[in-house]
């Protein structure tokens, strides 16, 4: 069960395909837009009535980019998503009725927990991002960085009894439905803990090594690689890479942006200026390019398309940025909310990634200089196809597999 943008969805479609090898029959619980990404897969699909899209570009969801901070974009989402949960309640205890074991993303686990335990099934999570408060670093989905030892682990327990409350009206009341007591969400959030609720986390521990204050059953387990329902690119797109030297990918996956002509102005004179040709992906945020030396695409695989480019300019969202890991290229890290500090800084740190160049304050000179070094330093390149060799050879789904039969699925 999961809920959010085709980022918060595509590694589940991998993760459900290996657990279906397996022998397992899984059920993929998400936005019924999202249906396509399991076409081929083996695995079912139950479709919830939100669609992300409509809700982001909804005035509520605009709003988003008239937030002054992470934390007051981060309280915008939050009233967002509570004033949509309820409609998804009723599809996610129907799913679940017809399952033997729920796999929780931390988008939608307070709810999913409460239906796991008022059915009487056993559920683990499966998160994409480390929430876990620690003294390690502060929480991704603020940025990251780190704000001392003390105050990163307040945080990092402060945004898990705030993502608590987005269910606060929805959880009480089916509570009452399947025969729990009353229970406050912060009690709730205790009880999986004193429980050591287990949580594997689907990012490779080469990038984000396990904090060594986490709890027993936290689990860095390794990525889980979207599946990809084609085995080959775009006739157009092909011919595109075949006709010159490697471009550089430019896209902002599922983010909104305030004025797409003028970014996509700037993307394509800063691509130009380095002396770059450009695969240029719509997204949700509507970028578009023209000209011999530009290409705009749709949704194309990663793991097709990026191991043929020079560098890969996206808003490290965490399945772009890691698809860019795995495909060994240099990366420039245009984060734009949310967690995308906390990938940026990983990327930066890992030495793949020459600077972040944010969204707010992307210009032309800025995006162009770190094009420049990104695709003309080899030492970039050399580090970047070092550590995707080594994070193709881990196995993320195995130990999600293991414990999954120790569940007794």
């Amino acid at each position: 069960m999961t809920a959010g943008s085709r980022g918060d969805v595509a590694p589940y479609t991998g993760l459900g395909h290996r657990l279906a090898l397996a022998g397992h029959e899984v059920t993929l619980v998400t936005h019924a837009r999202f249906e396509p990404l399991v076409t081929g897969s083996g695995i079912r699909f139950h479709g919830l009535p939100v669609d992300p899209r409509a809700e982001l570009e909804s005035p509520r969801g605009r709003g988003l980019h008239r937030s002054a901070s992470e934390a007051t974009k981060l309280l915008r989402l939050a009233d967002l998503a509570r004033r949509v949960v309820g409609r998804m309640t009723e599809d996610l205890l129907t799913a679940a009725r017809d399952s033997e074991v729920l796999l929780l993303s931390a988008s939608l686990a307070p709810l999913g927990h409460t239906i796991a335990e008022g059915l009487r099934l056993p559920s683990m999570g499966v998160y994409l991002q480390p929430l876990c408060g620690t003294r390690e670093f502060a929480p991704p989905v603020l940025g990251g960085g780190s704000w001392g030892p003390t105050a990163n682990r307040v945080a990092g327990h402060g945004v898990c009894l705030a993502t608590e409350h987005i269910f606060r009206h929805a959880v009480p009341g089916l509570r009452r439905r399947l025969g729990l007591p009353a229970l406050r969400a912060g009690a709730a959030l205790r009880a999986r803990e004193r429980r050591l609720w287990p949580v594997h986390h689907g990012f490779s521990p080469l990038v984000v090594p396990r904090p060594r204050d986490w709890r027993p059953r936290l689990t860095v387990s390794g990525y889980w690689w979207p599946y990809d329902t084609e085995d080959q690119l775009p006739c157009k797109l092909r011919e595109f890479l075949d006709s010159g030297p490697a471009p550089v990918f430019v896209g902002l996956g599922s983010a909104t942006v305030p004025d797409a002509g003028r970014l996509s102005a700037q993307v394509v004179a800063a691509l130009r200026r380095a002396g770059l040709r450009g695969v240029i992906q719509r997204g949700w945020g509507g970028l578009a390019a023209d000209g011999d030396d530009m290409l705009t695409i749709g949704d194309v695989p990663h793991a097709l398309l990026f191991p043929r480019l020079a560098a890969v300019v996206h808003h490290a969202g965490a399945g772009t940025t890691a698809a860019g890991l795995r495909a060994g290229v240099p990366a420039v890290p245009v984060p734009v909310q949310f967690d995308a500090g906390f990938w940026s800084t990983r990327l930066i740190t890992l030495g793949v990634a020459p600077a972040a160049v944010p969204l707010r304050r992307l210009t032309v000179d800025a995006l162009s200089s770190a094009l420049v070094r990104a695709t003309r330093e080899p030492v970039y390149r050399d580090r970047a196809r070092t550590l995707g060799t080594r994070i193709r050879a881990e196995d993320g789904a195995a130990p999600v597999l293991a414990a999954l039969e120790r569940l007794g699925g």
